[in-house]
């Protein structure tokens, strides 16, 4: 499906429309819209920032097209979204648990110190602090429970 978008004095008015309805309501695509590629809006890396969350329309090598801008975090942005991190996971609910886990720059997440093991059927590994590394979890009861760490049992909630 064609796009087109409405332009006057070398600057777009309104979104774009459809080919198929422009030819519907006009007989044709008349000449004031010109062709107009939509560009879906950027996933921002990591350490990047979308500028605005609507596009600019602007004409790229003969086309209309959106522009989105995006830019890298500023090195004071950067830490304080590492910091905002470290801090979310150091004060959850039996944090120390998790004590020996780091943040891995690249990803802006926290990692344990040894790779979780790959699935394997029937078993369901979490991270165990008091003995560092994955250990496989009892089964979960019935109702309303949440698990301890630290006695490596479900406690009824």
């Amino acid at each position: 499906m064609n796009l087109y978008i409405e332009t006057e004095n070398g600057a777009t008015k309104n979104h774009p429309a459809f080919e198929d309805n422009l030819i519907q309501a006009f007989g044709a695509v008349p000449a004031h819209w010109e062709p107009f590629t939509r560009v879906e809006r950027p996933i921002p890396g990591v350490y990047q920032v979308l500028e605005n969350q609507e596009a600019v329309y602007a004409k790229v090598d003969g086309v209309w097209t959106d522009v989105w801008a995006v830019r890298d975090m500023t090195t004071e942005e950067k830490i304080a979204k590492q910091q905002a991190v470290i801090t979310a996971f150091n004060t959850r609910d039996q944090a120390s648990n998790w004590s020996a886990w780091a943040l891995d720059e690249a990803t802006c997440t926290m990692q344990p110190p040894i790779s979780r093991p790959e699935p394997v059927e029937g078993v369901n590994l979490r991270w165990c602090g008091a003995d560092a590394n994955w250990k496989d979890t009892p089964v979960r009861p019935e109702g309303e429970y949440k698990f301890d760490f630290f006695a490596w049992t479900w406690v009824a909630v």
